[in-house]
């Protein structure tokens, strides 16, 4: 018996990179784990093989966010395969790396929409769904507090209103023993990383040396700290941020 058997787990983005690793070590720990998926059925798929193959129980849900009306519609397809949730990650989220001055108005929109306007709404609408006693752990990142990055500039800020999310949504579900953290990954080995850091020969080992660590983080680095607030053992934690960048803040 995994230390969250009986649980329910909602992942969102979890059909690759962290979010599958988060789903997949919550569906080692016995949850039944929501994959959440935007596009890519196939992946999502994937995920829930994993972890029924690890000896646990998934099922995928597919609700493309960032659009009115994507939380509503995303429970509703929770709805149809579990009656409550245990368990809620805010992993999904996107990116725009570029100057100031080359993003316009309608991905600024977007990025917020899908990053910060989603996991609100979907908080806002799962109120009821949410058990007692419950988790809410937001994927943030380590750009909401370190050095300025101007390229990632609008990333960056969605990632800031979510901790702020994080810890004023504390207050408010606390009275239910509901726990809310946002966890702050620094650069972490998924697909989109490979892609960014091998277009110049060096720029693997110079994301290492962001890290106290010398290493880029893989993604069981931070499924593990979503383990520990999602069990028992993290139910003193709450409205905090969590460092996992490996102490590239440093």
């Amino acid at each position: 018996m995994g230390v969250l058997a009986g649980r329910t787990a909602l992942v969102t983005g979890a059909s690759r990179g962290i979010g599958r690793g988060i789903a997949e070590r919550l569906g080692r720990d016995g949850a039944r784990v929501a994959v959440h998926y935007g596009r890519n059925e196939a992946a999502a798929k994937e995920t829930v093989a994993a972890i029924e193959e690890a000896g646990g129980s998934a099922f995928a849900i597919g609700v493309e966010l960032g659009s009115p009306g994507d939380a509503e519609a995303l429970w509703e397809e929770f709805d149809r395969h579990a009656d409550g949730v245990d368990i809620l990650v805010n992993n999904a989220g996107i990116g725009v790396s570029r100057p100031i001055e080359e993003i316009d108005e309608a991905e600024y929109d977007r990025v917020f929409a899908v990053n910060v306007k989603a996991p609100f709404f979907l908080v806002r609408h799962g109120l009821t769904r949410l058990r007692d006693g419950g988790r809410v752990i937001n994927i943030s990142s380590g750009l909401a507090r370190t050095a300025a990055m101007p390229n990632n500039m609008a990333y960056a800020m969605t990632k800031g209103a979510l901790d702020v999310f994080s810890r004023d949504l504390s207050k408010v579900l606390g009275p239910r023993s509901i726990t809310v953290n946002s966890v702050a990954p620094g650069i972490i080995a998924t697909d989109n990383t490979y892609e960014l850091l091998h277009a110049s020969e060096d720029a693997w080992a110079q994301a290492a040396a962001y890290s106290a660590l010398g290493r880029v983080g893989e993604t069981a680095d931070v499924a593990d700290v979503v383990s520990f607030l999602a069990s028992d053992a993290g139910r003193w934690v709450t409205g905090s941020w969590v460092d996992a960048t490996g102490g590239s803040l440093t």
